[in-house]
């Protein structure tokens, strides 16, 4: 892990996806230690949002990818998301997306940032016929 590289977002969702998605980002680029993993295994509604809360406050960090966005975790951070401004949920995150993430700018705007991993997710993804 990249020792200049702080905390810049949580990668929340289901089982050991979180873990493995910082991981892999960590594996390929260096950069894991930008991203938080939070797994919602064996939590109930009120435990992962505040969870979500206490990573928040933390790390200083004001974005949350998830893995679904009709999954536990998204809730999660959408109700969080509701009283705390400037907080950005991205849903449906790939490896791709955050992998993008971790190479912006950490001066760049999280909107920027995010949007722009939003964007290379969705180009990452293709179907391969032979």
């Amino acid at each position: 892990m990249d020792p200049d590289v702080a905390p810049r977002a949580i990668v929340a969702g289901h089982g050991a996806l979180p873990g493995g998605l910082v991981s892999a980002v960590e594996q390929i680029t260096g950069r894991g230690n930008a991203l938080i993993p939070f797994s919602n295994v064996g939590l109930g509604r009120a435990e992962i949002e505040s969870g979500l809360r206490d990573l928040l406050a933390l790390h200083g960090v004001n974005v949350v990818f998830t893995d679904l966005p009709g999954g536990s975790a998204t809730f999660a951070a959408r109700r969080v998301q509701h009283d705390t401004p400037g907080l950005i949920v991205v849903t449906g995150v790939s490896l791709a997306a955050l992998m993008d993430f971790v190479f912006c700018d950490a001066e760049m705007p999280a909107g920027e940032s995010t949007a722009r991993a939003v964007e290379k997710g969705r180009a990452a993804i293709a179907s391969v016929a032979i």
